[in-house]
């Protein structure tokens, strides 16, 4: 099928886009600028210079993609917004490029069947994995790494350089400081954990003695009064046959900004 640009539609002459592209009214398309085949563009979009997606994208209303880096340090560098296939961005999402590899990354980078809804924003350097949900105004500071099927709650907001595990959930109006562990739920205004995201593992086909195995390590490393290195050790060694426990162990043991915390009220 043929692109469709409505007329009153602004695309660059060195905007590449795909076949079945449709582009809705009043969207502005900067030059340097790459859209897959079968993507969507609904009314006032703007995809500026050094953007790039991929296949089957539906991009809503409002949304701004490729705006420069808050970051007073940017200097200008070629740097940018890359999306994979599949996503689907909602009413007034933006997503910043990149501060470029002195201070950051060379690109803002989206995987693939991710929803961001209404409001988000990504800032500059994050990277986010594939089938990420974001609700509603949940914001992303700079710099973070958010971990494929990972759920952030509406209305949250993520501090820069944090990263957040695969398969966690933060819950609504949650604010967190330190990194969030995979396969675990967390949320608060100063947030905390609150033991792992059990329905969601099984909803994502995690088998019994895995999330059991995933219990009894948060346990063991969270809720004991064992010392945090000692804990990860026994861990190490009681879970040694369970990937998803060494994934764990692995990510805690590379924080930097050190790893959220258990909540007091947690029943896990």
């Amino acid at each position: 099928m043929a692109t469709e640009i409505h007329p009153s539609a602004i695309v660059d002459s060195g905007a590449q886009l795909g076949e079945n592209v449709k582009i809705g009214p009043f969207c502005i398309i900067e030059g340097n600028t790459i859209i897959g085949d079968n993507c969507t563009l609904d009314a006032n979009v703007q995809i500026k210079s050094f953007t790039r997606m991929g296949k089957g994208n539906t991009i809503d209303t409002g949304v701004v993609l490729g705006g420069l880096p808050q970051h007073l340090g940017f200097k200008g560098d070629e740097t940018w917004v890359e999306l994979g296939d599949n996503n689907i961005l909602r009413e007034y999402v933006t997503i910043h490029r990149a501060t470029g590899v002195d201070i950051g990354r060379e690109k803002t980078v989206v995987g693939s069947n991710c929803m961001l809804m209404a409001y988000v924003h990504v800032a500059h350097d994050c990277k986010l994995g594939d089938h990420v949900i974001m609700a509603s105004s949940a914001n992303l500071a700079g710099h973070i790494d958010v971990g494929s099927h990972a759920t952030i709650g509406g209305m949250s907001g993520i501090h820069q350089f944090v990263r957040i595990g695969e398969y966690a959930f933060v819950g609504a109006m949650s604010g967190f400081g330190q990194d969030v562990p995979p396969y675990m739920i967390a949320t608060g205004v100063r947030g905390a954990l609150q033991g792992p995201n059990s329905i969601g593992l099984r909803r994502n086909g995690f088998n019994a003695k895995t999330c059991n195995s995933i219990k009894k390590a948060y346990k063991l490393i969270f809720r004991s009064e064992i010392p945090r290195k000692q804990a990860l050790e026994q861990a190490e060694q009681e879970f040694a046959e369970v990937p998803e426990v060494l994934n764990l162990i692995e990510f805690i043991r590379a924080s930097k900004r050190g790893v959220t915390s258990a909540g007091h009220g947690s029943k896990e």
